[in-house]
Order: C-alpha cells, then sequence, then structure tokens
C-alpha cells in the first residue's frame, strides 16, 4: 500500500486498482506537488469543509467520477452539486471496495463558502481510520489534542497516524507528540505545516521527540510516497 504525501494535510492511498484521496487541497497551495487534475481517485474522504481540506473535492470527484466520504452534511451538499457522496458521522463506518472508513471525533470547525464569501456551517470536523490494503491509517484532520486519541489507539491497531503539528489552529508539535503517545501507531507522520506562514514549524522536531518514545517517525517530503 503506498501513501503520498500532497503537502498540508493531502494524502493519496493506492492498492491495486484503488486510489483514495484525503483533504485534497491542491489549487491555491503553494505547497502542492501537482495540480488537481493530475489527481485520479475512486474515492475521496473529506475530513471537514474548510476549503484548505474541502479542496478540490469537487473538481476531482467531477474528472474521475470518484466518490466523496464525509459527514453527513458534508455529503449532502456534494450530491446537490451533482457528484456522487457517501454520508458518515461520527463514530459510524461504512464498507467499500478498497476497505473501510470510519470517522472519529476531531476539535474544530467545519464551515464552507458556498457563495465564494460568506461561510456556511457543514456539521463538524472529523477525523478518519481508512482501513485499505491490509493497513489502518488514522488521519486525525484537523484537531487539538483529545484525550479519546488514546482510545483510538486501544481499539485499533494503527499503521500509520498522520498527525498535525502546525499550530493556531491545530496542535503544536509537542501536543502532536502526546498524540502519537496515546495511539501507538507503527508510523507517526506529520501533516499541516509550512502551508502558510501562520503554520510554519519544524517536521525535524517532531520526529526526534516522537522516536525518543520509541515510535517511528518521518518526515515526508511534499510529493514523496512510501510504501508500507
Amino acid at each position: 500500500m503506498k501513501i503520498q504525501y500532497l503537502s498540508h494535510s493531502a494524502f493519496i492511498l493506492s492498492v491495486g486498482k484503488h486510489t483514495v484521496a484525503i483533504d485534497p487541497f491542491l489549487e491555491g497551495n503553494p505547497t502542492a506537488p501537482m495540480a488537481p487534475e493530475q489527481i485520479k481517485a475512486d474515492f475521496i474522504v473529506v475530513t471537514h469543509a474548510h476549503p484548505d481540506h474541502f479542496g478540490d473535492a469537487l473538481a476531482i470527484a467531477r474528472a474521475n467520477g470518484s466518490t466523496i466520504i464525509s459527514c453527513f452534511e458534508i455529503a449532502t451538499f456534494c450530491q446537490k452539486q451533482g457528484v456522487p457522496a457517501h454520508p458518515l458521522h461520527i463514530g459510524g463506518g461504512n464498507n467499500f471496495p478498497f476497505g473501510r472508513v470510519k470517522l472519529t471525533i476531531a476539535h474544530h470547525g467545519s464551515a464552507y463558502p458556498v457563495d465564494g464569501e460568506n461561510l456556511q456551517s457543514m456539521g463538524i470536523a472529523a477525523g478518519a481510520l481508512v482501513s485499505i490494503g491490509g493497513k489502518t491509517i488514522y488521519h486525525a484532520g484537523d484537531t487539538g489534542l483529545f484525550m479519546d486519541m488514546k482510545l483510538i489507539g486501544e481499539m485499533n491497531s494503527i499503521d500509520v497516524a498522520l498527525l498535525p503539528i502546525g499550530d493556531n489552529f491545530t496542535m503544536d508539535i509537542n501536543d502532536a507528540v502526546k498524540a502519537a503517545e496515546f495511539v501507538r501507531p507503527a508510523l507517526a507522520i506529520p501533516m499541516h505545516y509550512d502551508t502558510f506562514d501562520i503554520i510554519k514549524t519544524i517536521p525535524d522536531d517532531f520526529v526526534n521527540k516522537v522516536e525518543k518514545l520509541g515510535i517511528k517517525a518521518r518526515k515526508l517530503d511534499f510529493g514523496e510516497h512510501i510504501d508500507i
């Protein structure tokens, strides 16, 4: 199973004939290594409706016939835009041709500028447990640290945890290190940093601190992929 980091909180998970995009924010992202039209995905997971996460989900879905997987409110909005969508909500999961997606809590907001300016609330933010290719990926979404991360780690064997570290809107490095300690993944990868000046940080600090806990960690360059 291949994981590719597209910068910010955007990832591509692929195995066999299936490709799952998560939070595909590319257009308007100064660190994105590729354009939306280069993404070929049959499913798209959206953690919340902020433009830097919802991103190019609609454009990619229209170009590829992708199904968007998200909370009920976002999925309903996507269906009204004429694209396939499967609604979930916190604690709920569903099986798909590639595996399974279950939404977890995340402490954050969720709103989208539906008319290009005014924000419309779209449910609540989520994290996602994505099971694909025999692996379980925990994408924490945008979130602060919360104690139930420990339950997520206890109740699931997490192969990779994707954790925000950029501060200001999400956890900072120290909180993300504690999150890794709670989740105890086989591998922790930092995300949501350096896209804009306000979330610039030093991902190598996260890697070093997590590895001192006996947990493997790795920084991925924008566009880099690894096999797990």
